[in-house]
């Protein structure tokens, strides 16, 4: 499976200059089977949603991800900021599989209390794992990456790669890089790690998106702190053979 990373600069609280942008890289990188966005993607990280969260039935962003991934024959994975039937938001990271017509969702666990993401949005409770093509994904959403237990593979938990998308920013980039290898390696799983560039009111990013190995090996990776994509061919049976030869997930702590 063909998996590209979409490493955007997001036009503050504009989808569709963020729709048109995606797709010109997208285009660059034609022919994959998966692509993976950035963390709240069509709009920038808005830790204060009113204005900016749409409803499902209202989001362009969505409905963007439905039609085109329907178009390509592919999946599209990102985050949104969401406005519920309920009147609460979410940060919800969608799984939109264009082959079936389908989508599933997962909606961020950790809250950035730093930056008062929880005085805004309602936490999620579950996790969701995502098959397809016979890959199961793990969805998280950025601040989830400091939290070893919630991505824990388990036998109630099983998964070959995680997606995680993010707005994170340069001033805690070290942590990106060493997080984003830890939760491979510690899973023996492929992780599919999607960073913004670019600047908003808060934050400058520098990107360094990456696909990386069970090992904690780089397998491809976007250019630092520019807008780009970078793609890998996903092998199950390299995932398979790693957990088979060298068993660290028999020794997991079972929690």
């Amino acid at each position: 499976m063909k998996v590209t990373i979409i490493q955007l600069d997001i036009e503050w609280g504009d989808p569709q200059k963020n729709i048109d942008r995606t797709e010109k890289l997208m285009q660059e990188a034609a022919g994959s089977d998966l692509y993976v966005l950035p963390e709240m993607w069509s709009t920038g990280f808005a830790t204060e949603p009113h204005g900016i969260a749409k409803n499902e039935t209202d989001s362009i962003a969505l409905k963007w991800m439905i039609t085109k991934a329907r178009e390509l024959k592919c999946a599209i994975s990102g985050s949104l900021a969401i406005k519920t039937a309920q009147g609460t938001y979410k940060n919800r990271h969608y799984f939109v599989n264009g082959k079936n017509e389908s989508f599933s969702y997962y909606d961020k666990h950790h809250l950035f209390r730093y930056g008062h993401e929880d005085q805004y949005y309602e936490p999620g409770t579950e996790h969701t794992i995502v098959e397809y093509e016979g890959i199961r994904f793990l969805l998280l959403t950025c601040y989830d990456l400091r939290f070893p237990v919630w991505s824990r593979y388990a036998d109630a938990l099983q998964y070959d790669a995680i997606i995680a998308v993010a707005n994170w920013p340069e001033s805690r980039q070290n942590a990106w890089q060493i997080l984003t290898r830890a939760r491979a390696i510690e899973n023996q799983a492929y992780m599919i790690a999607c960073n913004r560039v670019g600047d908003d009111e808060y934050s400058h990013y520098y990107g360094e998106s990456a696909i990386i190995s069970a090992i904690g090996e780089t397998l491809a990776s976007c250019k630092a702190n520019e807008e780009s994509t970078a793609s890998y061919l996903l092998n199950l049976e390299d995932i398979n053979h790693k957990r088979s030869k060298f068993r660290v997930l028999d020794d997991r702590d079972i929690l």
